[in-house]
């Protein structure tokens, strides 16, 4: 499923345009988005939870010649199903 899909599945679901779904997906994205660029956990029970967490930087190695490399650190994001999602799946 690709961004596309899910809008004209919410759009089918909530009984609205392709328009407003696409308005309400961009929108709700923007948000979580902010939220994690400062630092804020997000959290939709049942569903699932994304956070940042800091990658500590590290040595690696370059797989076509072997050397070592530096990898910097950075900051990622992480997401944890929540039991409703998992639920779901299985």
């Amino acid at each position: 499923m690709n961004k596309t899909d899910l809008i004209e599945g919410m759009a089918e679901n909530a009984g609205i345009s392709k328009a407003a779904a696409k308005k309400a997906l961009d929108s709700l994205l923007i948000d979580i988005e902010g939220a994690l660029q400062k630092g804020n956990r997000v959290s939709l029970v049942g569903f699932g939870s994304w956070s940042v967490s800091r990658r500590a930087a590290r040595d690696g190695r370059n797989p076509q010649t072997g050397a070592t490399i530096k990898i910097k650190a950075k900051n990622v994001v992480k997401f944890k199903a929540g039991s409703d999602l998992s639920s779901a799946v299985n």
